[in-house]
């Protein structure tokens, strides 16, 4: 498919909704082209009649990006102050005053200035097509949450600014912005993405061609199971199959139950399944008796799976193979997915024996989680 047809087709779903619809391009990295083709984009729409406002785009000071921003009408930032500095953010209320039928909105995993309306721009993003108003934008593969993990392990890095994977699920249209690691490399070299005295560190750290490459398998991996999601829902739309259900079992800890949360999330996603997440709480994990940490960690935790799509269970119980079994038996669960068996809510071998050989006979499976 051109260019040419990708804007048609986006046209086309606009016109079928009163709801904006939500188009993400994705990339490995920063500097493969994203924001480049969304001012390209942005440009053809201009020309076949649309009313397409630039909301917030970031150029990096990239000649060529900056270049491609001259015709595009552009919604003024807002402006904020904050610890004694002016700033700029994103103008959401303008957008929706102006109400044009698609915006530009780079950079999706932005946090905002404290002030701002909503703590993130992909929080904004939700308001304007809630307006009614399409959008265009754009998120590196690395700020997606539930390959947060994934992301770790390849760079040795903990992205902090993410978002939800629901996010992405709602968009209409999922596009990879794709680049071999040679073409990466060489376009860093030449000054394309950052100023010349972050070269060599970029060049040494973030973008090695090992990195790059795991990254970029990341992202055709994510675009093709989210089209493939897509097509599925739309063949089955008009009926009602039974699906499978994911069933994630924490505790208080941090990333333990973070890892399991994530995991079975990105389990869910492939399969196309609903899940929900699992806390029992004992006798011993009582609200005065759970250390304040580990109270933020489950929190934290539990607001991460309802972002992520999960339904939410809170159980008091000191039972807790038998408060699984009833869960499993209630919602109709096809995978159970937990901890090791010195980390999981269900402590000792002789628990995690007695909830296999139950759970066995109810034909679901246990899936153990590193």
């Amino acid at each position: 498919m051109d260019k040419q047809d990708s804007v048609q087709r986006f046209l086309e779903l606009i016109r079928r909704s009163h709801r904006g619809k939500f188009k993400i391009y994705i990339g490995m990295s920063a500097g493969v082209g994203k924001t480049y083709r969304m001012l390209q984009e942005a440009h053809q729409l201009l020309e076949a009649g649309v009313d397409v406002r630039i909301g917030y785009i970031e150029t990096h000071g990239r000649p060529d990006t900056e270049a491609l921003l001259e015709g595009l009408p552009v919604v003024p930032l807002r402006k904020l102050f904050y610890k004694g500095k002016e700033l700029e953010e994103m103008d959401t209320q303008a957008i929706i005053n102006l109400h044009p039928e698609i915006v530009i909105v780079d950079e999706l995993a932005h946090t905002n200035i404290e002030g701002s309306g909503n703590p993130k721009r992909w929080q904004d993003v939700m308001q304007i097509l809630e307006a009614g108003i399409s959008v265009i934008s754009a998120v590196n593969i690395q700020h997606i949450e539930g390959l947060n993990e994934s992301v770790q392990e390849i760079t040795g890095v903990e992205i902090r600014e993410r978002i939800p994977d629901s996010v992405l699920a709602m968009a209409d249209e999922v596009v990879n912005i794709d680049l071999t690691a040679e073409e990466l490399i060489n376009r860093l070299k030449a000054g394309k993405i950052y100023k010349p005295d972050k070269i060599n560190a970029a060049l040494n750290n973030f973008f090695t061609q090992d990195n790059i490459l795991q990254l970029r398998e990341l992202a055709l991996k994510e675009v093709a199971m989210r089209v493939e999601k897509k097509v599925e829902n739309e063949i089955t739309a008009g009926d009602k199959p039974h699906r499978d259900r994911l069933l994630a079992v924490i505790d208080s800890s941090e990333k333990r139950s973070r890892r399991v949360i994530r995991k079975t999330a990105r389990m869910a996603t492939h399969i196309n399944a609903p899940f929900s997440v699992l806390y029992i709480q004992s006798d011993r994990e009582t609200a005065d008796r759970i250390p304040l940490a580990n109270q933020r960690y489950l929190i934290n935790n539990l607001n991460l799976a309802s972002e992520l799509g999960g339904e939410i269970r809170r159980i008091h119980s000191n039972r807790p193979v038998e408060t699984i079994l009833e869960v499993c038996r209630e919602q109709k669960v096809s995978f159970v997915c937990i901890a090791r068996p010195e980390f999981s809510p269900v402590k000792g071998i002789l628990g995690f024996w007695k909830l296999t050989g139950r759970l066995s006979r109810m034909n679901i499976d246990l899936l153990i989680l590193s």
